[in-house]
């Protein structure tokens, strides 16, 4: 069950068990406003649903029948025209690798919306036409956040200050100075990896809002530096959650699966008694780009990973996960990439089974 206090958060005040298939905590947790603790299993790699984040409303907006993104929201056009589709398909991955939960500082003005991820530029254009969520300023909400893979953190809800300009580039001097709900591993509802998986928490949105504003969610990974930034664009006008600036109005979901697939093979290319070498190939087997994946793996009892190279490696016990490093994830379809490792003890066992996931 959830519980909602409003008091400031010190740093290092509560270590998380967690058993996420596989992930170990850090202990250090920002000082911030209003948290929503958890003590449930937490996991996430996503975007905001629930106000819904730039990057899936557009989604949404240009998914065809087909398969093919073509916008229709004359902001979600632009941001194609500028950046492409690739980061339409893509939506779950506005993230630095190198971000350890900085803010202010660290993403530049006028990047807000991409993270300075260079690959989702169009998202930071500034516009009156961004599909919107119409709320109302001071009431309680639930939240929703897409779980598209498994790891523990902290979400970070901040708004933009009253005056908020949205044909003007969105600044750090727009935001409030801190969020107004921090929330602390909430617990994951459905499998990772769908559109339907996400983490719910409920809050009270800040009082004495009017019109349109930005609301900024930060998710900071707490067993790697990894994170994700997102821009909810939301209109205060007494609204329940409706979302207008969809295709036509419709707020209907798209019904195809999510987008992109991957797979991931593993070979012998090397043993000697007590260890041996192996290479992981990564293939794009869907039918759309994608700009990350993520392998992951039980490894044998007894046999530990020694070394790691072309990849970003968490692990606990014997769960081992890898994400793609900052030059080889970017997959065309039918395109391949390859990682390697060292295992220390036994023999290879041929019958490994690798699980592979975009994002």
């Amino acid at each position: 069950m959830i519980q909602l206090t409003r008091h400031r958060l010190l740093a290092g005040t509560r270590r998380r068990a967690l058993l996420l298939t596989l992930l170990a905590i850090l202990t250090t947790i920002p000082a911030l406003g209003l948290v929503v603790t958890a003590g449930e299993q937490a996991e996430a790699h996503g975007t905001p649903m629930k106000p819904a984040s730039r990057t899936f409303l557009c989604w949404q907006d240009g998914l065809t029948e087909t398969g093919e993104i073509k916008p229709v929201n004359p902001a979600c056009k632009a941001a194609a025209q500028q950046s492409g589709t690739t980061p339409f398909y893509n939506w779950f991955s506005v993230l630095r690798s190198d971000g350890a939960g900085r803010t202010r500082g660290f993403v530049p003005d006028g990047q807000l919306c991409s993270g300075g991820n260079t690959n989702f530029t169009g998202f930071n254009q500034p516009s009156t036409d961004w599909p919107v969520t119409h709320l109302t300023e001071g009431s309680t909400i639930d939240f929703s956040y897409n779980a598209w893979a498994a790891h523990p953190g902290w979400f970070y809800v901040y708004i933009t200050k009253d005056g908020y300009d949205p044909t003007q580039p969105l600044a750090w001097a727009d935001m409030e100075e801190t969020p107004f709900i921090s929330v602390d591993h909430p617990p994951l509802n459905g499998s990772p990896g769908t559109v339907e998986a996400d983490y719910k928490w409920t809050g009270a949105l800040p009082d004495n809002k009017d019109g349109r504003h930005v609301i900024y969610v930060v998710w900071q990974r707490s067993d790697s530096q990894e994170t994700f930034y997102s821009c909810s664009d939301v209109v205060f006008d007494g609204g329940n959650g409706e979302v207008t600036g969809v295709k036509d109005g419709s707020t209907t979901t798209p019904t195809e699966p999510p987008p992109g697939t991957c797979t991931a093979t593993r070979s012998t290319t090397g043993s000697w008694n007590g260890g041996y070498q192996s290479e992981v190939k990564v293939t794009n087997s869907g039918d759309v780009p994608m700009l990350g994946w993520m392998v992951e793996w039980t490894q044998p009892a007894g046999q530990s990973i020694a070394s790691l190279w072309s990849g970003a490696m968490t692990t606990q016990g014997q769960e081992v996960m890898v994400h793609n490093a900052g030059w080889n994830g970017s997959l065309d379809p039918g395109q391949s990439t390859t990682f390697g490792y060292v295992t220390q003890g036994g023999t290879p066992d041929p019958a490994l089974r690798l699980g592979c996931r975009v994002g």
